[in-house]
């Protein structure tokens, strides 16, 4: 895709009774983050202004109906829906989630379309989301179905990066999702997204084990002996630099993930409790292997501060421009791999 220097980034609004609204604002109360790219906001004027007047923003909004009514420069918010909604918060509410969803759904529409370039996601509340039409534990599932390619967990900094190999499974089902397909999968999806969008050229990966300890030899558990270790000798002989398992109670702790370009964790907890002792507030989760970047902060709705004004934005502003950093990347890596005489021409871009 080709794109002008600022890039369109796509915005879905989230649970609207938490914190979403507020850390939106935040983030584009400084007007040089125009500078990098025009939002789009995918909610309603109605509720934009509602979170307006309850955070005494000063932003001006640019209300549209369809993509060809962006104006580059503005925060524009797409109106997905035209009736008022009553906004409570820190209150769980279905039909609110519901709205969630439609925010999403354009979104994405718009982002299947090359109508955006990126998407960032506002969070979402998992359970008042479920309906008879959106059956997904969250938005990484539902994008794994939208768009085209691979989808993986990928929680990353600018100097940390946490990937999954399974991410919203229950404990007792770990073990058995843990297959050396999907071993290949995630750390072949890992690598892809080191090299293209993080433009690291022979990426090193370290791999966590399953059981504590990595099964003491069979004596906490055999999956690391029989399903991980013989993936990951077979994986090395292809030319990967990957490496492990290793036991994961001692590997931050130790520092020795600073030696790793990626870390993967067998689930989910394994991976994201030490994410976030170590970067919250700063961290992003992005969703590698898909054909278009979305990231997210590293936070859900925060209920419990919602309507306060003390919302941290620094996680969402991180998403943003991770989001736009990975767009870039990824570009460049496309063009020049297609045309390995060339230096990208990012002056001359256009959309």
């Amino acid at each position: 895709m080709k794109y002008k220097e600022n890039i369109i980034v796509g915005i879905s609004i989230g649970d609207l009774n938490g914190i979403g609204g507020e850390i939106i604002l935040k983030t584009f109360e400084d007007a040089r983050v125009l500078d990098f790219c025009t939002p789009v906001i995918f909610a309603s004027v109605k509720s934009m202004t509602f979170f307006k007047n309850q955070f005494k923003s000063q932003i001006n909004f640019h209300s549209i109906n369809s993509m060809s009514q962006l104006v580059l420069g503005k925060v524009n918010v797409f109106n997905c829906w035209t009736e008022p909604i009553k906004i409570e918060f820190g209150k769980e509410n279905t039909k609110i989630g519901a709205y969630a969803i439609k925010s999403l759904q354009a979104a994405t529409k718009a982002l299947k379309n090359d109508e955006i370039h990126v998407l960032v996601t506002a969070p979402i509340n998992k359970h008042n989301i479920q309906s008879e039409d959106f059956k997904f534990p969250g938005h990484t599932d539902y994008l794994a179905q939208e768009l085209e390619g691979e989808s993986l967990m990928f929680m990353v900094t600018e100097t940390l990066r946490i990937g999954l190999l399974t991410d919203h499974v229950p404990v007792k089902d770990i073990a058995s999702q843990i297959t050396p397909k999907l071993i290949e999968q995630k750390i072949d999806t890992v690598y892809r997204s080191l090299k293209k969008d993080f433009r690291i050229q022979k990426p090193k990966i370290a791999v966590l084990g399953i059981n504590p300890h990595t099964g003491d030899n069979g004596v906490i558990g055999s999956e690391d002996d029989t399903v991980l270790r013989p993936t990951l000798q077979k994986i090395k002989e292809s030319g990967k630099l990957v490496f492990g398992p290793y036991a994961a109670d001692s590997f931050f702790g130790s520092n020795n993930y600073k030696n790793f370009d990626a870390v993967i964790a067998s689930y989910h907890d394994q991976g994201l409790i030490p994410f976030k002792t170590l970067s919250f507030g700063q961290g992003v989760n992005f969703t590698a292997g898909l054909n278009k970047v979305r990231t997210s902060p590293d936070h859900g709705t925060a209920y419990e501060i919602a309507g306060k004004g003390i919302a941290d934005e620094n996680s969402f502003k991180e998403a943003l421009f991770m989001g736009i950093k990975l767009f870039k990347n990824r570009f460049d890596y496309e063009y020049l791999t297609s045309n390995p005489l060339k230096k990208a021409p990012r002056n001359e871009r256009k959309k």
